[in-house]
């Protein structure tokens, strides 16, 4: 089942050319067209399902800072304020506060790591946050039981925005600043001359363009893929439930068991960081090396199995011409099924950490597909196989928080102005440069 989002309307009239044309509607996409379009460029908005509909509706929300990957950070604090700035220039609520974040354990070697990431990474960083004391994080905690906590984190800068308002409240900002957006309009592949490209083939017909940005999420891979190009990237399955309105709870938490966000109504999603299922694929098996040391370091975390994804989806085999129906029209919106074992442990997690809680009401619960890199850090990056393409995904569940300054960094990419935050980290040809590849710490 989908969780709730908002749906907007489309632009009729396809445009017969626009200085950029950009594929995939989730968070990325709309970022990337609104700073676009603020810049002045004409910007087509490409989404085969609706705006938001796959990943960016299906995340826990979180904006933060805290326990970000070093390559990883400077991006994510570049998007606390833009958070705010889109906001008040878009003239919506996208739902996001400064609420913070916390963190409890009774672990002490997960307590050590967190110490570390504070003194090497987080504070260095310019970062504000601050270790709990096992009273504390007791207090942080309180309905949890006799539960003995060691401590935790608190992070006071970071927090959330809403999955449902947030990408197609933005999209509607891009419209305003002169964007078209085009739902049910999957882009069958590029227009390319002699290396460069010069359109892109949609369902409803071509648009000419120079430049071309891929944020397809999932299925950007299998998008670059039918032009030759070889990005590594895996899938794996998250499910998550939704509760009604609970009172008493922190807005946004971390502990052992689960994680659990308040949405502005009042109910909490719930999701266990780290917890997904990794199904076999053809486009898993052929980057089954690449991925071997995430594997590896992630393995008692990840479910390994086989489904209806070896088959159909972004990862199954598959070519198709031009002029026919692609995968992307096949499949308008990516919406597994949750796990059901998945969901009832995740309830049973949350019981145990909330004792008084066991009644709880489970209002909805969907599962989605998040798109990884083998080191967990995206590509914002120009493919130099095809001079005017762009590709910006595979953020390995990061995405949603870092979206705004992602969309800002893609357009400074695209129009060749000074980068807010340094793209090297991010930059396509690590995989095929002999560049070392290094799992992300988180």
């Amino acid at each position: 089942m989908s969780p709730p989002i908002l749906r907007i309307r489309s632009d009729d009239k396809l445009p017969e050319r626009a200085d950029v044309v950009v594929i995939g509607g989730g968070i990325v996409g709309v970022c990337t067209a609104y700073f676009l379009a603020k810049r002045g460029l004409s910007v087509a908005l490409l989404e085969k399902g609706y705006i938001g509909g796959e990943q960016s509706s299906r995340n826990w929300g979180w904006c933060r800072q805290q326990n970000r990957d070093v390559r990883d950070l400077p991006l994510a604090t570049r998007a606390l304020s833009l958070w705010e700035e889109m906001t008040r220039d878009i003239g919506r609520d996208l739902g996001f506060r400064r609420c913070g974040l916390y963190y409890a354990t009774d672990k002490p070697q997960q307590l050590a790591t967190w110490e570390s990431w504070g003194q090497n990474i987080g504070r260095p960083g310019g970062v504000r946050t601050r270790m709990l004391t096992a009273g504390e994080a007791a207090s942080v905690m309180k309905g949890s039981g006799s539960r003995k906590w060691l401590g935790g984190v608190h992070s006071m800068d970071d927090g959330t925005a809403e999955p449902a308002l947030a990408a197609p409240g933005i999209a509607e900002g891009a419209r305003a600043l002169g964007a078209t957006v085009h739902q049910d309009c999957a882009a069958r592949g590029l227009d390319i001359s002699n290396g460069a490209v010069t359109g892109v083939i949609t369902e409803r017909g071509l648009i000419k363009t120079s430049a071309v940005v891929c944020s397809g999420g999932a299925w950007a891979s299998a998008f670059c893929r039918r032009h030759g190009i070889s990005f590594p990237q895996a899938s794996v399955r998250a499910s998550v439930l939704r509760t009604r309105p609970i009172d008493g709870l922190p807005a946004a938490l971390s502990a052992p068991e689960c994680s659990l966000t308040r949405r502005l109504e009042g109910g909490y999603n719930l999701a266990i960081s780290g917890k997904a299922k990794l199904e076999l694929t053809p486009q898993g098996l052929r980057y089954a090396r690449e991925f071997m040391p995430m594997f590896m370091k992630r393995i008692k975390a990840v479910e390994f199995g086989i489904g209806r994804s070896f088959f159909r989806g972004p990862e199954a085999l598959g070519s198709w011409r031009f002029d026919e129906a692609s995968p992307f029209e096949q499949i308008r919106v990516l919406d597994p099924a949750p796990d059901p074992r998945a969901i009832r442990h995740l309830l049973g997690c949350f019981q145990n950490l909330y004792p008084a809680l066991k009644d709880v009401t489970v209002d909805q619960a969907w599962a989605s597909y998040i798109d990884s890199t083998p080191d967990g850090v995206p590509v914002i990056s120009p493919v130099d196989a095809i001079k005017g393409f762009v590709l910006a995904a595979g953020f390995s569940g990061h995405g949603f928080g870092t979206g705004p300054a992602t969309g800002q960094l893609v357009a400074s990419l695209v129009t060749g102005e000074e980068p807010p935050v340094d793209p090297t980290p991010y930059r396509f040809s690590r995989f095929a440069d002999g560049s070392k590849v290094t799992v992300g710490a988180f």
